[in-house]
Parts: structure tokens; C-alpha cells; sequence
């Protein structure tokens, strides 16, 4: 019998949670092997609150909630929602890959066979962001559409045309209109209505947030590498400052561990060419830490921890210990001396083996025998590359070309 996840209809964000962990786990070198997940996701909703590692462009935080006001206005039957819904989702995919679109199309390959659709991914951003306005998850919403229409015929308009009772809109009354010839001619790029709404959202819901502040400005991002590298960081909030310097110093001292990992892993499974990309990603990473030494010696953990907790978020003890000891050891021996340190590899080994007990790939053959070469390989950057295309769309949209 195949393994099943379940949840209740109130814990949405933990269900977005574990179908992300869940889609992670099929793109190589961001597996989180080491436990970093709560610090990735901890930081990153700080950084840029309402995203997802799923996200491919800001129109799909539109595109929803116009497909269900649509099936709304239609007064489809709860019975019905979840079945039109996901249709409706699916004919998307064709109408935006037969208008020309292509980057950024989700299901542009699974087509008809899409498991995760738009309305999925982008749930829990767009009640983040008061975009969607319905407390519970998309099942749930689905099942409430009947009680809705029932509450939405006892409402009374004033004479100025407001209503009066029925209870809240389940989408956010400020939603722009679609386009006349929506959905038949779906286009990815956003008009400057749409781009104004997005806009304003993040400026209400996130006011302080990296993400509120980079939609407000006139450039883009996306060809920018990690956040804290951004052109304008001197001009950004003290506390964006002191989000972007612990998420920094987080990234840069932990892909050590992770290509450690990856190098034990090659070691193991005979791999000289394996061994070798991670002898030499190893040496590069050594060169940044070095190069930034100063800066990590005087780094406070307990108050990147602090930073990491500001939102709500729990990082569970072993992960802060695990962390902590990683870091006091590469500035104790130095990072170029971690690749043939025992007691690095032995902290790593044993927090794979924390993790995942027997099935640990450091001691069990089989699991090794799973591996595909790269496996938390990649630096942590907090939703970045999601992020930064989202942005852009809105930004070149308000300031200039439509980010197509």
C-alpha cells in the first residue's frame, strides 16, 4: 500500500508545506537531506511573505480567483466546484501554451496530467496576501460555495449600490476585472491594473517586508543572483538589512555541510567524477567564506535565530545545535581544511543519521544506491529566483515593457 499524506482543512500552510517538501524532492540538488527545510522556509516568508517554490509568474495570482469568481457568478453547485475548477485549470494550460506563452506556463509538460495545478500552489500566497479571502483550503472552499450562495441571496444594496449583509466575499472586492476575451485569449503578462493591485496588496499585508519594498521600486531582479546581493542594499530598511545579513551568512555557511555531504556520498558510491566536482565545489566555497571571514566570526547566531523566530517560526533545537556546531568548527579549522576534517564529516554523518535513523545514505546501501549525484547541493536562496520573477513582472509592468 502506498504511503498517503492527510491533514486537516484548517492547515492549509502545513499542507502547502508538505507538497512543496514533496515537489522538492524530484528537483536534484535541493533535497533537504540536512534539515535546513525550517530555515529556508522561516526566512524566506519573512523575505518575501505569500511566495512558494512553485510560483512562475505573478498572473497566476489573477488567473485563480477570476476562474472561481467566474464559476461563482455561474453559481456552480459545491458538488461541482472541484471537478469545473480543475478543468478549467487544465484548458488554461492549452490557452496560454496556443497564445505563444511558454516560461513560466504551469503544466506546460504534464498538460492534462498536471497533479499540482495553479490554484494549489498559489493558495496559501494569495490568502497571505488578503487576495483570497475564504478561511480554509481549496477543498473546504470548494464544499462552502452552496452556504455561500445561500448568504449571497439574503444580502440587501443600499442605494449607493453596497451590500448589506451575506456575510464576507470569499475573494478580495478590489480584484481587478479580467479582460473581456478572458480566459480564451489568457496572456501571462500583466496589465497595469493588475500590476497595481498586486502592488497595493503587498503593500498592506507585507508592508515591511524585502518583497513590498522591491514592487515599489522601478527596476528589476531577476538578473540579480542572491537578494542580499541587490544593487540598492544600502538603501533598504535596518531590518531588511538584518534579515538579508543573517540569510546570508546562513546560505554561505551551510552549503559547506551540504557539498561535504555530497562529497561523502561520492566517496562512497566510487565516484571519481563526483568526488571531484564536489572536491572543487568545495575549494570555491572555501574561497567565499574566506573571503568573508571577518563578517562570519563576529555573526551573532542567537540572533539570527531571534530573526528567524520574528514571524512565528519554530527551528527546532537539533537544527539551531547543528547549525551552530557547523559554523564554531569551519572557524575553528578553517574552511579550507573541512574537506578532509573527521570531525566535520562525522557531524554531518550523524545528522543525516538524526534525521532519517537506518535509512541514512551515509550507512545504508540501498538508499545510496537512490541518489542521483546531487542532493542539498544547492545554496540556499530563500525563494529568490521565484520571487524575483514575480517582481519583475509587476515592476516592468508599472515602469516599463511587460515582462512576457
Amino acid at each position: 500500500m502506498g504511503s498517503v499524506f492527510a491533514w486537516l482543512d484548517q492547515s492549509e500552510e502545513q499542507r502547502r508545506k508538505v507538497l512543496d517538501v514533496v515537489d522538492l524532492f524530484r528537483e536534484q540538488g535541493t533535497v533537504d537531506e540536512l534539515g535546513f527545510g525550517t530555515i529556508r522556509d522561516a526566512l524566506a516568508d519573512i523575505l518575501f511573505p505569500g511566495t512558494s517554490n512553485l510560483m512562475t509568474r505573478a498572473s497566476y495570482f489573477l488567473f485563480v480567483p477570476w476562474m472561481y469568481v467566474r464559476l461563482e457568478r455561474q453559481k456552480t453547485p459545491s458538488s461541482e466546484m472541484a471537478t469545473k475548477g480543475k478543468r478549467e485549470e487544465l484548458k488554461l494550460i492549452e490557452r496560454l501554451l496556443e497564445g505563444g506563452e511558454a516560461l513560466g506556463v504551469i503544466g506546460r509538460r504534464a498538460r492534462g496530467s498536471l497533479r499540482r495545478l495553479p490554484s494549489s500552489a498559489y493558495w496559501a500566497g494569495m490568502k497571505r496576501l488578503n487576495i483570497c479571502q475564504f478561511d480554509g483550503s481549496p477543498d473546504s472552499y470548494h464544499r462552502s460555495v452552496d452556504r455561500f450562495y445561500q448568504r449571497q441571496s439574503t444580502t440587501v444594496k443600499t442605494d449607493d449600490g453596497e451590500r448589506v449583509g451575506g456575510g464576507r466575499q470569499n475573494w478580495n472586492p478590489r480584484l481587478p476585472s479580467p479582460p473581456l476575451d478572458w480566459p480564451s485569449t489568457a496572456r501571462l503578462a500583466l496589465r497595469h491594473e493588475d500590476a497595481e493591485f498586486l502592488r497595493d496588496q503587498m503593500a498592506m499585508e507585507a508592508p515591511e517586508s524585502l518583497f513590498a519594498v522591491l514592487v515599489r521600486a522601478s527596476d528589476t531582479s531577476s538578473d540579480i543572483e542572491f537578494p542580499w546581493a541587490h544593487p540598492r542594499l544600502s538603501e533598504f530598511s535596518e531590518t531588511i538589512r538584518w534579515q538579508l545579513r543573517h540569510a546570508q551568512n546562513t546560505s554561505e555557511t551551510t552549503h559547506g555541510a551540504a557539498l561535504l555531504y555530497n562529497l561523502i556520498l561520492s566517496e562512497l558510491t566510487s565516484s571519481q567524477e563526483r568526488i571531484d566536482e564536489y572536491r572543487e565545489k568545495l575549494t570555491e566555497w572555501s574561497r567565499i567564506v574566506v573571503s568573508r571571514m571577518s563578517q562570519l566570526r563576529a555573526w551573532d547566531r542567537s540572533d539570527a535565530w531571534k530573526c528567524l523566530e520574528s514571524e512565528g517560526a519554530r527551528i527546532p533545537k537539533p537544527t539551531r545545535e547543528f547549525v551552530d556546531r557547523w559554523c564554531e568548527l569551519v572557524m575553528e579549522i578553517g574552511p579550507d581544511a573541512v574537506t578532509e576534517s573527521e570531525p566535520a564529516r562525522l557531524l554531518v554523518k550523524n545528522r543525516e543519521r538524526r534525521l532519517k535513523g537506518p535509512l541514512a545514505r551515509v550507512d545504508n546501501v540501498r538508499a545510496r544506491e537512490l541518489w542521483q549525484g546531487a542532493s542539498s547541493s544547492n545554496r540556499l536562496q530563500f525563494r529568490w529566483s521565484n520571487a524575483a520573477v514575480i517582481i519583475d513582472d509587476i515592476v516592468s509592468t508599472l515602469h516599463g515593457e511587460p515582462n512576457a
